[in-house]
């Protein structure tokens, strides 16, 4: 799953296969690789909401220049 609309970052959701039945998200910027989760989600919903948090999270480091 990729949502688009937060240009120019791509949020890629995965099922993992160990553990089964859950997943992890990945953070691209323009393609490039930003930030991976470090720990598994149960729902596919929840990953995305972590990924969406870690974008605005990188949002708001960009804006005050740490990044």
């Amino acid at each position: 799953m990729t949502d688009e609309s937060i240009h120019p970052y791509s949020i890629e959701v995965a099922p993992l296969t160990k553990p089964g039945g859950q997943y992890q998200w990945a953070i691209r910027k323009r393609g490039k690789l930003v930030e991976r989760s470090d720990r598994p989600h149960v729902t596919e919903a929840k990953a995305h909401a972590s990924a969406l948090a870690a974008v605005e999270r990188d949002l708001h480091a960009g804006a005050s220049g740490r990044r």
